[in-house]
């Protein structure tokens, strides 16, 4: 993928909402992926890749199309209710587990070993 001027922006923009968990230093990094569409998103939500197409969806343990398992957290709201979307993602950081958003029945702790794996670390802050 080639720079985005609208995905800077984006993500330049976002207010602190404690979703990072702050202190240790550990590297965020940032890319971008595709949001499947029929989905309405928020900043936070723990993306799985859905296999057969490559898209992003909310993780789900639930299900058996590679969205079981965690790749990314989403930077920003995103709306791809009528389309695809380009959206901004983190592959890796401290995130406060009580602002992360799953599908299905998940919790932070459905992921929590997974996500370490893969560079996301899920820590026990006080909600805010």
């Amino acid at each position: 993928m080639g720079f985005n001027e609208n995905l800077a922006v984006q993500t330049a923009a976002v207010d602190y909402d404690n979703l990072f968990v702050t202190g240790s230093g550990f590297p965020i990094v940032t890319d971008a992926v595709i949001i499947a569409s029929g989905n309405k998103l928020a900043r936070g939500t723990v993306l799985g890749i859905v296999t057969a197409s490559g898209k992003a969806v909310a993780v789900d343990s639930s299900k058996n199309t590679g969205v079981e398992l965690p790749y990314a957290v989403l930077a920003n709201d995103t709306d791809a209710t009528a389309a695809d979307v380009l959206a901004p993602i983190y592959l890796t950081g401290e995130y406060n587990g009580h602002k992360l958003i799953f599908g299905g029945s998940d919790t932070s702790d459905t992921h929590k070993t997974a996500c370490r794996k893969i560079g996301i670390f899920i820590k026990s802050a006080v909600p805010v």
